[in-house]
């Protein structure tokens, strides 16, 4: 092992809804990074985690948990007190882009197109529609699809909806309600690098059954990922436009992710963000991985460059900011 490598200490797991995806991701990160020479220990995040990383003592903590406390600003925060430099985003940057609301208010400002909707006591739910069907609910505070329910006339919820009717509902107190966006499921990744965010590319998503939630997302076949897209040039730099823009907005570090809509019967007026993940999934069917390859970064190339990026940052001094 080279001695001018990095201790690196990758930070999986965590008690959250996506701890098994987390856990994937984890795993992949520390072994690409023992491929390379680095020195790596691998935390399953519990309530002894700062004791943990403070006997690893480690150059640079790699952040692979997803949802809460993970992607929330919890154990940014925590890392900000330790003094230890870690990947992706900072305190703030996550608080704001863990919820889709505030998410809202940072971009729309600056030219970012997002749907409309409010934010629903569930038991509102019970008693009648928030918007005209079809619609969509999803939960504030959660990433990666999970929560998430279409509510349209054919949908088995009830008009209004159902009581003991199983969905969102039951789980979260308060839920995002947005209009539902006909067409086509598209995502661009960011990542930082010495010159600044680049987009990757352009992916869409073609779901085999339902739509693109969390069982969609991490299941192997149950979605194709198109990529590039097959989708006019005009549409994909939009989208990697949006995805810069969002990724300098929001402050993100080292890879974000932005996921669209596109009603590809309106054209560019068509397309929306829906969010910004600052946490992106690095299993084998993650996004991110996939994208960069098909600009000819392998998985190891793209762990090592997220890495380099985190210690750039501490060496200039970087932190969150907008842009």
């Amino acid at each position: 092992m080279s001695s001018t490598k990095p201790h690196v200490a990758v930070l999986m797991g965590g008690w959250a809804n996506e701890r098994e995806v987390s856990l994937m991701s984890g795993n992949g990160v520390a072994d690409a990074l023992e491929s390379r020479g680095y020195k790596v220990t691998r935390i399953d995040m519990d309530r002894q985690v700062a004791s943990r990383i403070a006997e690893a003592a480690p150059d640079v903590v790699f952040n692979a948990l997803h949802g809460v406390p993970g992607e929330d600003g919890t154990v940014q925060g925590m890392l900000d007190l330790m003094g230890i430099p870690y990947t992706h985003s900072g305190l703030a940057t996550s608080v704001i882009a863990i919820d889709k609301e505030l998410t809202k208010q940072a971009l729309v400002p600056h030219g970012i197109p997002m749907p409309g909707g409010r934010i629903v006591q569930s038991e509102e739910l019970y008693e009648r529609d928030p918007l005209a069907r079809p619609y969509v609910l999803k939960p504030v505070n959660e990433g990666s699809s999970v929560g998430v329910a279409i509510v349209t006339d054919e949908s088995n919820y009830g008009n209004p909806i159902g009581r003991d009717v199983a969905g969102p509902w039951q789980e979260f107190r308060q839920l995002l309600a947005e209009p539902f966006i006909r067409g086509r499921e598209l995502t661009t990744a960011v990542i930082d690098g010495p010159d600044g965010p680049q987009a990757l590319g352009v992916t869409e998503l073609i779901v085999k059954s339902g739509f693109y939630d969390y069982e969609n997302k991490y299941t192997d076949g149950k979605t194709e990922h198109v990529c590039p897209a097959q989708i006019p040039d005009g549409i994909a730099a939009l989208c990697c436009e949006y995805a810069v823009r969002a990724h300098k907005v929001l402050g993100c570090r080292g890879t974000s992710r932005t996921d669209f809509r596109w009603d590809d019967e309106q054209g560019e007026a068509g397309l929306f963000v829906l969010e910004t993940n600052t946490q992106p999934g690095m299993t084998p069917l993650s996004l991110v991985p996939e994208q960069a390859r098909h600009v000819g970064m392998d998985y190891a190339d793209l762990v090592e460059a997220i890495v380099a990026e985190a210690l750039r940052q501490r060496s200039s001094g970087g932190g969150d900011g907008d842009d």
